[in-house]
C-alpha cells in the first residue's frame, strides 16, 4: 500500500487522529467505534498514512468488510488464515479491519492475533454490542475504544470552507456534520435524499437485519417519537404509556430492547440523569440525543419550531466532542441541562432558543445560580449580543460556544 492511500483533498482530523497516536506499536486492539458515515474509514486510513510515514518498512494488512473483494471474509477462522496468509516476515505488520461487525466471531481472531507481537491491530465497527457482554470480558484489557462522531462546528466549517456566521450555524443546524456533504451542494433536495439513505442503512441493516426485527413499523415510530423530543425527559414506561393512548400496545420491554438497539447503533444517546447536590445517579428518566443533527432533520423533516431542540442537541454533540461524560441535572425541583465531568472538574450549562424576556433570563441563569459550587457555569443561547455575565455565569452565542473548546 502507497504512501498516497490517502487523497490530497481529504482533511485530517487530527483530534482523533492524536487520540489514536499513542496507542501506535501497543500491544493493545484500537477500536474506531461510532455510527455509519461519520468518518470512521477515513481516519482508519489517515492512521495507516501516518504509520507508513513513521516507517517505511510497515507492512499494511487492509480488510473492508464493505468491499466485495473481502465477502468471503465471514468467520474468525477465514479473518485469522486471511492474515497469516498475507503476513510479511522481518517486519511489522498492521492489521486494519473495517467493519469488523460483519465478521462472526471476530473476537476470538483477535486475541489470538494479539499474542503475536508481529501485528498492530486497527478495526472500526458500528454497532456498540460489538464489544458489549461476553466480548467485552473475552476482550478485557486488550483493547482501546476511541468513538468516531459526526464533524463538530468547527470542522463543519473547515470541511465546507465557510466563515463562522449565521449563515454557516444555519447550514450546520440544518444539514449536520456527515463528512460526505463536503461533496454535495448543501441544497434540501440533495442533502436530505443522501441523509434518507443513510438512515435506512442504519434502521434497516444495523438495527432489523442484525436482530431479525418483526416490528420494524414500530422502531420507526419509536425514531419519530426520539425525534420529536429531543431534549424532553422521559422513561420506557412513559413512551409504552404514550403509544398506548396512540392506541398501540407495545410492552414496556419491548421498547426497553428498541431503545438499546437505537443507541448501540450509534444514532441516538441515551443521557442519564443526576442529583447534583449529593451527585446521585437516578435509575428512572433519561432524555435521548441524535448522533447527527442533519440526520434526524432528514426522516422527521426539518422544522422552524423546533430550532430549541436542535440548538439543545448541538451543545450536547460538542460537549461530548470536548470529552465530556454527560448527566442532565435536577436540583430540587429545578433541572440543569448538562452537567458536564471532564478529568474530575465540572461544568455546567443551559441552553435555550433565544433571552427574550426576563422570566427566561431568571429561569435559565437562577437555576445554575442555585449550584452551590466554583465551577464554571454557562447559558448559550442565539441571541445577538453575548459576553454578558451574572454572579459569574457567563453568556455565549451559540456560534462561539459551538466553536470553542470550552
Amino acid at each position: 500500500m502507497s504512501k498516497t492511500f490517502v487523497k490530497d483533498d481529504i482533511i485530517i482530523r487530527k483530534e482523533y487522529l492524536n487520540k489514536i497516536t499513542p496507542f501506535v506499536n501497543k500491544q493493545l486492539i484500537k477500536v474506531l467505534t461510532g455510527q455509519r458515515r461519520v468518518g470512521k474509514s477515513y481516519i482508519l486510513k489517515q492512521t495507516i498514512q501516518h504509520i507508513q510515514e513513521a516507517n517505511n518498512k510497515a507492512h499494511i494488512i487492509y480488510i473492508d468488510k464493505e468491499n466485495l473483494d473481502f465477502s468471503h471474509i465471514k468467520s474468525s477462522i477465514e479473518l485469522n488464515d486471511y492474515v497469516k496468509v498475507n503476513t510479511k516476515q522481518g517486519v511489522k505488520n498492521y492489521i486494519f479491519i473495517d467493519e469488523i461487525q460483519e465478521i462472526t466471531n471476530f473476537e476470538v481472531a483477535l486475541r489470538s492475533l494479539l499474542l503475536d507481537d508481529t501485528y498492530d491491530i486497527y478495526c472500526t465497527g458500528s454497532n456498540a454490542n460489538m464489544l458489549s457482554g461476553e466480548i467485552s470480558t473475552y476482550l478485557s484489557g486488550r483493547y482501546i475504544e476511541i468513538e468516531i462522531y459526526s464533524l463538530s462546528y468547527s470542522e463543519f466549517l473547515q470541511f465546507h470552507k465557510l466563515e463562522n456566521n449565521d449563515e454557516a450555524l444555519k447550514s450546520y443546524l440544518r444539514y449536520g456534520g456527515l463528512p460526505y456533504l463536503k461533496h454535495l451542494e448543501l441544497k434540501d433536495e440533495i442533502v436530505f435524499d443522501y441523509l434518507k439513505g443513510v438512515y435506512n442503512t442504519i434502521l434497516y441493516r444495523d438495527i432489523v437485519k442484525r436482530h431479525d426485527l418483526r416490528n420494524s413499523v414500530f422502531l420507526e415510530n419509536l425514531a419519530n417519537f426520539l425525534a420529536d423530543n429531543v431534549g424532553h425527559l422521559f422513561s420506557a414506561k412513559s413512551i409504552s404509556n404514550y403509544l398506548k393512548s396512540q392506541m398501540t400496545k407495545v410492552a414496556i420491554s419491548q421498547v426497553i430492547d428498541y431503545l438499546r438497539y437505537l443507541a448501540e447503533s450509534y444514532m441516538i444517546h441515551r443521557v442519564g440523569r443526576m442529583d447534583i447536590s449529593g451527585k446521585k445517579i437516578f435509575e428512572i428518566g433519561e432524555k435521548y440525543y441524535f448522533e447527527d443533527i442533519g440526520l434526524r432533520n432528514a426522516f422527521w423533516e426539518y422544522r422552524p419550531d423546533d430550532i430549541g431542540k436542535i440548538i439543545e442537541n448541538a451543545v450536547y454533540k460538542q460537549l461530548v466532542y470536548n470529552n465530556y461524560k454527560i448527566k442532565i441535572g435536577q436540583l430540587g425541583r429545578q433541572e440543569v441541562d448538562f452537567v458536564c465531568k471532564r478529568n474530575g472538574e465540572y461544568l455546567y450549562v443551559q441552553v435555550c432558543y433565544l433571552l427574550h424576556s426576563p422570566d427566561t433570563i431568571e429561569r435559565e441563569f437562577g437555576n445554575l445560580e442555585k449550584i452551590k459550587d466554583n465551577y464554571p457555569k454557562i447559558v448559550v443561547s442565539m441571541d445577538d449580543f453575548h459576553g454578558n455575565s451574572r454572579n459569574g455565569i457567563k453568556h455565549l452565542r451559540l456560534k462561539e460556544f459551538l466553536h470553542l473548546n470550552v
